[in-house]
């Protein structure tokens, strides 16, 4: 079993990125301390989260108990701060995290991620009371938190949506739901994008305000049954008449819709993260068939075509890497086009990863499409990935806005 270890933070706060040029090993390119975060993160995958998917899978079972051991690991809050209990690692060493993990678990890690997402947004936008009472809790997965846009009526178009917050006195009063609810039921925390201002105040009436689980007037619908992503309960969140002190509020009124777009430009590299690694752990699963299974007296590895479809595979998995390791470091040192990047990387990344998990699955024939073999999980788990964190027509209609309309 690995090592209960916590990665100081202090070992890992100053230094280089990488060594430049990255290859087919995703741990290549990456510099010592990095390859040593891989390893550890590469080694609980295979160990705690792997052997264990299909079972989490089927029984739809929310890992409490391994997600805790990760938070061990320095894993719950990986890019916060290390003042409250953050790892204070960079975008990309999470990133290298989300991929080694997702090859043992794409819906646990994927969870992780989210998870991670909204300890980012209480270190980055919280004030010190906030930080110091959450930020520790969040860290070691004490509390789990879930992350509030998306409605029944407001996907893609989220600066209209509805969820209200009147102010009364020293409280605000929530009234409306929030749909697709990550951990939804289970988290202890709920950053919540709701209206502060007036009905028509667009974007800049929305608001980000924390509601704890135990809260009156917090409710949860049933559990959805999913496609995948079956180890992380989702459910809608519901708030009537649900009374929050005005101390939860992050930031300032009107400043949520920043907040969360701001919350999801990392939140697309970490999903685009987890997609490489189904993409990864699919293309190893193929080698490893292609040289069992036979057909026509010879295994499937001599057979030209499909040595080229996985040469295919293979370079649009590297592709993806380049792209979504390009974008971690956009984020990390804050660059011009950080947002336009981190869209092209989820854009590309999610589309490319997809198809090469479903192309494995057709390498596996009729096997592929039973749940003894892993590719058809990593296909049904990654799926969603090009539908959340803004869909992947909402990346393009950034990117394509970025080329024709900026200064």
């Amino acid at each position: 079993m690995i090592s209960r270890r916590i990665i100081t933070p202090a070992k890992f706060w100053h230094r280089g990125y990488t060594t430049g040029i990255f290859s087919l090993d995703s741990s290549v390119g990456l510099s010592d301390e990095q390859k040593e975060i891989h390893s550890m993160a590469t080694k609980f995958s295979r160990e705690q989260m792997k052997p264990f998917m299909a079972e989490w899978d089927k029984n739809e079972h929310f890992p409490v108990d391994v997600l805790k051991q990760a938070a061990e690991l320095g894993f719950g809050a990986i890019y916060c701060s290390p003042d409250f209990g953050g790892t204070g690692l960079t975008r990309l060493d999470a990133s290298v995290i989300f991929e080694a993990l997702s090859e043992g678990c794409v819906s646990t890690s994927a969870y992780i991620s989210i998870h991670n997402m909204c300890a980012w947004m209480i270190d980055e936008f919280g004030n010190e009371p906030q930080k110091k009472h959450w930020l520790p809790k969040l860290a070691t997965m004490e509390t789990f938190a879930s992350y509030c846009l998306t409605e029944p009526a407001n996907g893609s178009d989220a600066s209209s949506l509805r969820t209200s917050a009147r102010r009364e006195g020293d409280y605000y009063i929530l009234n409306g739901t929030k749909s697709f609810i990550s951990g939804g039921g289970h988290s202890g925390l709920y950053l919540v994008m709701c209206r502060t201002g007036d009905t028509n105040s667009g974007p800049r009436g929305i608001s980000c305000i924390m509601v704890e689980k135990e809260t009156p007037g917090l409710h949860f619908g049933k559990k959805e049954s999913k496609v995948g992503w079956n180890s992380q309960p989702t459910c809608q969140v519901i708030f009537d008449e649900c009374k929050v002190p005005v101390s939860n509020l992050i930031g300032s009124e009107g400043q949520g819709f920043s907040i969360a777009m701001k919350g999801l430009n990392g939140g697309r590299v970490n999903i685009a993260s987890c997609s490489l690694g189904a993409a990864q752990g699919s293309i190893n699963t193929c080698i490893d068939y292609m040289h069992t299974r036979k057909q026509f007296s010879k295994s499937l590895a001599q057979f030209q075509h499909l040595q080229f479809k996985l040469a295919d595979m293979a370079t649009d998995l590297m592709a993806s890497r380049l792209m979504v390791r390009n974008a971690a470091l956009a984020l990390e040192n804050k660059h011009t086009d950080l947002v336009t990047l981190c869209s092209m990387a989820k854009l590309f990344a999610t589309e490319k990863c997809f198809n090469i998990c479903n192309e494995a699955l057709q390498i596996h024939g009729g096997y592929g499409y039973l749940k003894d073999y892993p590719v058809q999980q990593y296909l049904r788990d990654s799926r969603v990935h090009m539908i959340l964190e803004g869909t992947n027509e909402i990346m393009r209609l950034i990117v394509s806005r970025n080329l024709l309309f900026s200064a």
